[in-house]
């Protein structure tokens, strides 16, 4: 056999020997337990959405799919620990538009970055905000908020579920397009600042609408627009903030699954196809709704690739400019 074929033969052999053990993974990946890492409390928007996916992967792969909230500096906490992880497939996280860009300008150390740690699985969907006031508040509009807010300068408090998160970067928009100032204080997790507008402890605050749809049902929160261009179908009578007179203000938080960076490709696929499938069932899909998601249509990982890499351009001259900052 000449030296060529010789050559050949090796570099076959070294491809398939370093081949093997990825496709034997994938083939019987998962074989146990799965962390997913959500970075926000129990009873957030996060935590309903990764619960409920959570159980479906469990019912179909056997394996037990271990919900582990890591609320805490904005979601740092537990997208570091990702970060850190064995790019196994064995721990991923639930990931947002929170998490993945407003904490890269609010933290000076968040302690990963997002477009070189984490491999994207999956892109789900996203949920607006609504801005909501105690039940006894006198303000009936966006509006009436902005004039007690001009004549009241450094006066209005609205709370969140924690800097960084979507509930505070509503509130720097809001006070940014209005010319006000009004006050942010962060509580450990999205109830607790909930809490806070229903007991009249704060003046407002900026919720996505999973976690707040009851209580506006239950007129336990007066709720006065949506951060949305468009109307809620759950919340039809409200208007958003762009048509209540704060022009171009948008806010629509978006969620996904993201794995460490190196996970083997075949994982991520795995992962990727059996969430999409999940989302595809109509029972899922009704239940997320009514809860106020907007499901995506099912995309590659490079869309939410994509997505990340734009609103790194988009967030950080905005939440500079507000002079917002963590540490």
């Amino acid at each position: 056999m000449n030296t060529c074929c010789t050559r050949l033969l090796s570099a076959l052999a070294l491809t398939l020997a370093t081949a093997a053990p990825a496709l034997a993974h994938a083939e019987t990946y998962p074989s146990r337990s799965i962390r997913l890492l959500v970075p926000l409390a129990a009873g957030s928007t996060a935590d309903i959405l990764s619960r409920t996916i959570g159980n479906e992967l469990s019912k179909n792969w056997g394996q037990a799919v271990v919900v582990e909230n890591k609320a805490g500096a904005g979601g740092t906490i537990a997208m570091a620990e990702l970060a850190r992880a064995a790019p196994d497939g064995y721990t991923i996280a639930f990931a947002s538009q929170g998490t993945l860009v407003f904490n890269l300008s609010l933290y000076a150390k968040p302690g990963y970055d997002s477009q070189k740690d984490f491999a994207p699985i999956v892109l789900v969907g996203g949920v607006s905000n609504v801005m909501v006031v105690p039940p006894g508040s006198s303000a009936k509009s966006a509006m009436d908020v902005v004039a007690a807010a001009k004549a009241n300068p450094g006066k209005l408090t609205f709370s969140s579920g924690g800097s960084g998160t979507s509930h505070h970067l509503s509130g720097v928009l809001f006070s940014q397009l209005t010319g006000t100032q009004v006050l942010h204080v962060p509580y450990k997790g999205a109830p607790q600042g909930i809490l806070a507008v229903m007991s009249g402890e704060v003046d407002m605050g900026f919720y996505n609408t999973p976690t707040v749809i009851s209580q506006i049902r239950d007129h336990k929160l007066k709720a006065l627009a949506v951060t949305s261009l468009e109307r809620s179908a759950l919340l039809p009578e409200l208007p958003t903030l762009d048509a209540s007179g704060i022009k171009g203000y948008e806010v629509n938080t978006w969620f996904g699954f993201v794995a460490p960076a190196g996970t083997p490709p075949e994982v991520i696929t795995r992962l990727h196809d059996q969430i999409g499938k999940i989302l595809a069932e109509p029972t899922v899909r009704e239940k997320l709704a009514a809860q106020g998601f907007d499901l995506a249509p099912l995309q590659p990982p490079s869309s939410l690739a994509a997505l990340i890499h734009d609103d790194l351009a988009k967030w950080p001259p905005i939440i500079k400019a507000s002079g917002a900052k963590v540490d």
